[in-house]
């Protein structure tokens, strides 16, 4: 690979802005090489034929001499060296000090007299600024780390203190202890500390509610306390260290780049430019600053002490980034037949592809045969115009739409991180995925298509359409095909076992769970965008209620059930399609108490007028009427104009009418602006999509449940596109703040105000 690519993918994708411009240089490089080429060409031509050949002969004859005398005579060669090249440098660089900012300029001393000299002082000026910039990054970052370790030298005196109270309260021993003065000062800063209460669980929130605040203050020493202390400083300090190495690598790239440069240069130019410049490279902050490797020392030698008992090996197998792994899917074969792992280990190096390659196109390839078996046992078989097709769509349909629903949000998903990876948007440090642990989209696709493949092999064994005339009823075993598979998916999801993505199963339950116990966890990206994507899925919570309707207190060996009459069923309809709306909405309300951050407080309005408008469209469909129709277009109209002005212009910031890219925004990811304005044309439409439920849209060559299906389908396809330009935005937003790192939150909170009072 060459350097070019492998310098882009080794950036920080926050800090890009913040990195040498190595192919803006290279493409200037470029252009003076073709300036002298042309400059060559012409003096060449308005020579004399004559004097070129003789130029010529003279110039290969000295070259052969020069040649002989060096290979024959080592002593010559020696001697003679400093006299046919001593070459002067040709730039001259200066430290310059404007307006209190540390700066350097170079000088190119040919600009004037040599051919196209002027092009060569340009380039050495553009190569200015970028060095001026990465300094100046670079000047601005270390004290910010520094700054951070020195808070983390102050939450580790209080963790030692800690540990001392803790351990010797459980041993009975405080009270010796605290006899002997040498004991007494590392326990002083204990009297300056409290435990600091992020609400980050259920307990804390309900306890920092119910206890007053000089409740909160007092600390318990015990082991469970301290427990959680210790992992949360672990973690920072685990973040930390990170932190420092992504700024080696940054100082390490950057000024390897300008070393790349300046061979180009040299090699385009004919000079010797290289040590020159790259002396001044060194004597820069960034070049002759060591304070992050002496710090990146400290922080091991106190990792290893306090958190890896003296191990280094543990400790640094814990501290240093660990490399992403295969996702290897067989682990359920693991000792089992020899042949089964012969096959697999060719799967495994056929075409170095990976596992999640080859079984997802062995899955697409059974999706697809399928689903074409499927059509052409409905067309055989003539079963659209079998008497039991209305009820089959009644009662089955729904139960294998849900699959339906399913199946497209895990592909539209796979396709929203094939493009976040292709436009370089950070989405595993968006959402937060440990190190390593972040799905390609292949292995999503995987996991689409096993799915579908489940659930159109349980739909061709469940194709009847009419009773057995011996038992009049269907098969038992074959009518509870679609409940069993329901029951298989949710094993799987929540299976403890380490396979098939165990880590990214259990982060979806960790993140649905904070959504289910909203607003009494803190709100992070990751939960809230999982919110989101169940706003999409309404008709697949009423799905999983018609499943247990229809198993529960209907007769399924008959097809029948009173689900659409009864009123109980008629009232959570209504309240499980709002259910992932009000998840929004307290978590709104949960931000917007916790960050004073106004916007979420309109936010929070936006969720609450769609469950108003979900709600009264709901009771239309059940009740009908003039009035329910009135409410429900009225309500959906204002919450619909509502919602897409809140995706254009805060989820996705566009419409900026004074942008650079008139009518979207500042920096785009997707070089034709084209996509953006189809994108935001498709959402306003989609968005609109309700009024197949108030206008009562039906066709007649298409079942009514059918209807319903395409239009909530519609409604997850619009959800998909949403997701990439929301995290496009996302992205942007951390690129202008420089922000590569979450905030980890801290055990203590200092006070050291009251050492004033006192």
């Amino acid at each position: 690979m060459k350097f070019g690519k492998e310098f882009v993918c080794q950036m920080v994708s926050e800090w890009q802005e913040a990195y040498m411009d190595y192919d803006h240089l290279k493409t200037f490089l470029k252009e003076i090489q073709c300036i002298k080429q042309r400059n060559k060409q012409a003096a060449a031509a308005t020579e004399p034929e004559s004097l070129t050949r003789a130029l010529t002969l003279y110039r290969a004859y000295s070259g052969l001499i020069i040649q002989r005398h060096e290979h024959n005579n080592p002593m010559m060669m020696m001697t003679s060296s400093p006299s046919m090249k001593d070459i002067e440098s040709s730039i001259v660089v200066n430290s310059v000090n404007r307006n209190g900012s540390h700066s350097y300029e170079t000088t190119f001393l040919m600009a004037t007299t040599e051919n196209g000299g002027e092009y060569e002082q340009e380039f050495f000026n553009r190569l200015d600024n970028e060095l001026n910039k990465v300094d100046r990054f670079y000047r601005f970052k270390v004290p910010e780390v520094m700054e951070e370790a020195e808070t983390l030298s102050k939450q580790m005196d209080a963790l030692i203190a800690f540990r001392i109270k803790a351990l010797a309260l459980q041993e009975a021993l405080f009270d010796s202890m605290s006899s002997d003065d040498d004991d007494d000062d590392p326990l002083d800063v204990l009297d300056h500390v409290e435990l600091h209460n992020t609400l980050g669980t259920p307990y804390s929130v309900i306890r920092s509610f119910v206890n007053s605040t000089e409740q909160q203050k007092q600390v318990t020493f015990n082991r469970d306390t301290l427990k959680i202390v210790e992992t949360k400083l672990k973690r920072a300090f685990i973040q930390f260290y990170h932190k420092i190495g992504l700024l080696k690598s940054y100082s390490f790239l950057n000024i390897l780049a300008f070393s790349k440069i300046m061979k180009k240069y040299d090699k385009i130019a004919s000079r010797s430019e290289l040590t020159c410049y790259m002396n001044m490279v060194d004597n820069t902050y960034i070049g002759s600053s060591d304070e992050l490797t002496k710090l990146m020392e400290r922080v091991e030698v106190a990792f290893i002490k306090h958190f890896s008992n003296s191990n280094r090996r543990k400790g640094m197998n814990i501290l240093r980034p660990k490399a992403k792994k295969e996702a290897h899917i067989i682990s359920f074969f693991t000792g089992g037949n020899e042949i089964m792992s012969v096959q697999f280990s060719f799967i495994l190096t056929c075409d170095k592809l990976s596992l999640s390659t080859n079984f997802a196109g062995i899955f697409c390839g059974c999706t697809v045969a399928l689903t074409l078996a499927l059509v052409l046992i409905i067309r055989a078989r003539h079963l659209l115009n079998k008497e039991g097709h209305n009820q089959y769509m009644e009662t089955m349909f729904p139960l294998y739409s849900f699959f339906a629903f399913i199946f497209l949000h895990i592909v539209m998903y796979a396709g929203n991180i094939y493009y976040w990876r292709r436009y370089r948007i950070n989405y595993s440090f968006i959402f937060g995925f440990k190190q390593g642990t972040a799905l390609g989209y292949m292995d999503v696709l995987l996991v689409s298509f096993g799915v579908a493949v489940l659930a159109l092999s349980s739909v061709l064994m469940n194709l009847d359409m009419e009773m057995d005339p011996k038992t009049n009823d269907y098969k038992a075993l074959t009518e509870l095909l679609p409940l069993g598979l329901v029951l298989l998916v949710i094993v799987i999801v929540i299976c403890p076992l380490n396979i098939l993505y165990r880590r990214s199963r259990f982060f979806v339950l960790y993140c649905l769970f904070h959504c289910i116990c909203a607003p009494l966890y803190k709100v992070a990206f990751q939960d809230f965008f999982l919110a989101d994507q169940l706003t999409s899925q309404v008709q697949a919570f009423r799905s999983l209620e018609f499943y247990i309707c229809y198993y529960g207190w209907g007769d399924y060996k008959l097809r029948q059930n009173t689900c659409n009459t009864n009123d109980v069923y008629d009232t959570f309809y209504i309240i499980v399609a709002v259910i992932p709306y009000w998840w929004r909405f307290l978590q709104c309300i949960r931000r917007m108490y916790e960050e004073k951050d106004r916007t979420q407080g309109y936010n929070a309005v936006r969720y609450f007028m769609t469950i108003v408008a979900i709600s009264t469209r709901s009771a239309y469909s059940l009740y009908t009427g003039i009035g329910w129709k009135i409410i429900a277009g009225i309500t959906s109209a204002i919450a619909a104009i509502y919602c897409i002005y809140w995706d254009l212009v805060v989820d996705w910031g566009l419409l900026q009418r004074h942008s650079k890219n008139r009518w979207l925004r500042d920096k785009l990811l997707v070089p034709c602006k084209t996509v953006y304005f189809a994108a935001m044309v498709l959402n306003v439409l989609l968005r609109f999509a309700w009024l197949q439920t108030v206008l009562h849209l039906k066709l007649d060559f298409v079942h009514q449940e059918t209807v319903i299906t395409i239009f909530a389908s519609l409604e997850i396809i619009r959800r998909g596109i949403w997701n990439f330009f929301r995290l496009e935005n996302e992205h942007l937003n951390n690129v202008g703040k420089y922000r590569a790192f979450k905030s980890v939150p801290l055990p203590f909170k200092y006070y050291e105000h009251e050492d004033g009072d006192e």
